[in-house]
C-alpha cells in the first residue's frame, strides 16, 4: 500500500511470485468512470472508492490460502474495510517522499491512467498507517530485490508468530 508511484505494482507482483500467491492488481479493478477522473487529474472520492473496495474485499475472499493485493489503502477505513473482508490481512507501506512519487509518476506518463497532477492529493488524503497492528513500513525507494526479502521476511514472521 502507499501513495501513486511508491512501486506497488513492482512489489506486489515480486511478492506473489516469491509466496506463491496469485496477485490482485487494484489498478484493475477500478470502474471506467473512475479511471476516466484519475486521467483527467480529478481525485476519487470516498464515494468513488466505495465499489472499488468491496471488490477488493471480495477478491481477497476467494483467495482463502492468500493472495498479494496492490491497493492504494490511503485511509484508516479503507484499511479497516480490507481488514473486515479478511481477517489477519497484512499491510507493507511502501513510504516514498513527495519528489520521488511525483518523478516515477511522470516518468510513467502514457502508459499509466493516473495523472501526475494527483500525486499532491494522495499525500493529502494519506493516513499513515505507522503503528497500526499488521503493518510493515518499508522505504520505497530500496532496491526491488531488498524490498521484496524485507517483506517475505515480515510475512514469514508474522505467520510463525
Amino acid at each position: 500500500m502507499g501513495v501513486a508511484g511508491c512501486g506497488k505494482s513492482s512489489l506486489g507482483s515480486a511478492l506473489a511470485q516469491a509466496q506463491g500467491l496469485p496477485l490482485i492488481e487494484g489498478d484493475d479493478h477500478h470502474s471506467p468512470v473512475s479511471r476516466e477522473k484519475m486521467r483527467q487529474g480529478i481525485a476519487l472520492t470516498d464515494e468513488d472508492r466505495e465499489g472499488w473496495l468491496a471488490t477488493l474485499g471480495q477478491l481477497l475472499q476467494v483467495h482463502p490460502r492468500g493472495a498479494v493485493l496492490t491497493c492504494s489503502a490511503l485511509k484508516k477505513a479503507y484499511r479497516n474495510r480490507l481488514r473486515n473482508a479478511c481477517s489477519g490481512l497484512l499491510f507493507v507501506f511502501l513510504e516514498i517522499d513527495r519528489a520521488s512519487a511525483g518523478q516515477r509518476v511522470a516518468a510513467r506518463a502514457g502508459t499509466h491512467f493516473f495523472s501526475s497532477t494527483l500525486v499532491d492529493s494522495q499525500f493529502a488524503t494519506l493516513e499513515s498507517p505507522v503503528g497500526e497492528a499488521g503493518v510493515l513500513r518499508l522505504d520505497a525507494l530500496l532496491d526491488l530485490a531488498t524490498l521484496q526479502q524485507q517483506a517475505s521476511a515480515w510475512i514469514a514472521a508474522q505467520e510463525s508468530a
